[in-house]
């Protein structure tokens, strides 16, 4: 204690990053940032965007920022894009901004990544699955594991899934993005003997649209499949990286 407050007291450390060392949380008015998620969880806590004034997202962002060298933001709008970009270039310069469709991670400039020996293949159905997509490999590779994505390899062509078989068998864990009828992920973990995370997205139209069908038939698939819930990006991403992880130990 007496260490964090003289630290404190001779600017070496910020309050923020204190209260973050005592309590594992630094309360703001934006809410409370979870800076302990990571080395209790093993997956860091992501700010969700959606839903939160611009305030609030900048306030976060660099909170997480302070405590942690980096920040991972989910389902941003552009509107929160240009303004935390504005505020980070001001306020860190030299931070590196990586935004993936509506995903953005933030790094500190001497922010040095994890890596983690393991490969995480990600493929989806079509186009319309990409945000989604780049929010699954924004988490990924926040965690320093190999990514490879493969895109528009949907079986209502079943030749663009077949092309890339081999490709996904040669990841250590898989993660299938597709809306509709959800049939990719059930078709694909037929055909591997990796793990593979079902991720329903919310395309369609009419009776089962909006991910509805999507959800049904994975958690109906005869094959062997997890499945999260529809849009869960960052769900399938962190769960990815948690047996990633593991199998990474099992290696070294």
């Amino acid at each position: 204690m007496r260490e964090l407050l003289e630290a404190v007291a001779d600017g070496s450390l910020s309050p923020a990053q204190a209260e973050a060392e005592l309590n594992g949380y630094v309360t703001g008015d934006a809410g409370r940032f979870d800076a302990a998620r990571e080395q209790r969880r093993g997956v860091p806590e992501a700010i969700l965007a959606e839903g939160k004034s611009i305030e609030q997202v900048i306030e976060l962002a660099e909170t997480a920022l302070e405590t942690t060298d980096r920040a991972l933001l989910t389902r941003i709008s552009p509107a929160q894009f240009e303004a935390l970009e504005a505020s980070i270039d001001e306020t860190v310069p030299g931070a590196t901004i990586d935004r993936r469709e509506t995903t953005v991670r933030v790094t500190m400039p001497d922010y040095e990544p994890p890596t983690v020996d393991a490969t995480v293949g990600i493929a989806t159905g079509g186009t319309v699955d990409g945000p989604v997509a780049a929010e699954v490999e924004a988490v990924c590779l926040d965690a320093g594991v190999t990514v490879d994505r493969v895109d528009d390899i949907g079986v209502a062509a079943l030749s663009r899934t077949i092309d890339q078989i081999d490709r996904l068998r040669d990841a250590d864990v898989l993660i299938v993005a597709a809306g509709r009828e959800g049939a990719l992920p059930t078709v694909v973990a037929g055909l591997v003997d990796t793990p593979v995370i079902g991720v329903p997205i919310s395309s369609g139209y009419g009776y089962g649209g909006d991910g509805h069908g999507a959800l049904a038939g994975m958690l109906q698939s005869c094959t062997v499949l997890s499945v999260v819930n529809i849009d869960a990006g960052f769900v399938a991403g962190a769960q990815a990286v948690l047996i990633a992880r593991a199998i990474d130990a099992a290696r070294g």
